[in-house]
């Protein structure tokens, strides 16, 4: 049954219901975003800029589109097959996807599609254009920003924007890793807007991500609370 899923056929099918579900929660469920005027000024500019949301939330990741939209932007999605789907599924949406992912330290060929990557990203975001990753994926630990993120960040010297997203009501999936949330339809919707921030060249990576986290878990908690749910 998992090669079935991971079949191209099955893959094309998975990310096509994906893909109509993401702009059925966009267009069907009422969305607030607090603190958007943050983000106007990078958009009024021909600076790149960097998105992050937690990877539990990629369901809601839409509701960033009118923002992300008015720049070219590609999103952050896993190379291996479980991520195909979900590369149709953004392609669909108007966001072309860069396949990349973490690497264990003893995985010489995804060490190099890593670095390669990476590579790719800071060059991309460096042109003036947008990023948006999930940095706790693919793998977890959860609601932990992984170091690729804040490299790219410093690399580039560009803004970083963190969107916290929640819906009310909603499903979720609870034997996850990541407990992803699914908007009803018709739901009431919050994105939780913090940034512009920045990476300095001689900053403490370790100290970026605890504190980028925190940032990024709170912004979540916030929009939790914003439509009526119980922050986790």
């Amino acid at each position: 049954m998992k090669g079935l899923l991971r079949s191209h056929p099955a893959q094309v099918a998975l990310g096509s219901i994906l893909g109509a579900y993401l702009r059925l929660v966009l267009w069907t469920v009422r969305w607030r975003h607090e603190n958007r005027e943050a983000v106007e000024p990078m958009l009024a500019g021909g600076s790149g800029a960097i998105g992050l949301m937690w990877h539990g939330r990629i369901p809601l990741a839409l509701a960033t589109a009118p923002v992300w939209w008015r720049k070219k932007t590609k999103c952050v999605v896993s190379p291996s097959a479980d991520g195909e789907f979900m590369a149709i599924a953004l392609e669909m949406n108007g966001f072309p996807t860069l396949r990349a992912s973490s690497a264990k330290r003893r995985d010489a060929a995804r060490i190099r599609q890593a670095v390669g990557a990476l590579r790719e990203a800071v060059d991309w975001v460096k042109a003036g254009n947008g990023l948006v990753t999930p940095p706790d994926g693919p793998r977890g630990p959860a609601e932990v920003i992984q170091p690729g993120m804040v490299q790219i960040a410093r690399r580039t010297g560009c803004p970083v924007f963190l969107s916290g997203l929640a819906a009310n009501p909603c499903l979720r999936a609870g034997g996850s890793w990541d407990r992803a949330m699914f908007a009803l339809p018709f739901a009431r919707g919050a994105v939780v807007w913090d940034g512009p921030l920045h990476v300095a060249p001689d900053a403490d990576v370790e100290a970026v991500i605890k504190d980028w986290s925190a940032r990024l878990s709170a912004a979540t908690r916030r929009a939790e609370i914003l439509v009526g749910l119980t922050p986790d």
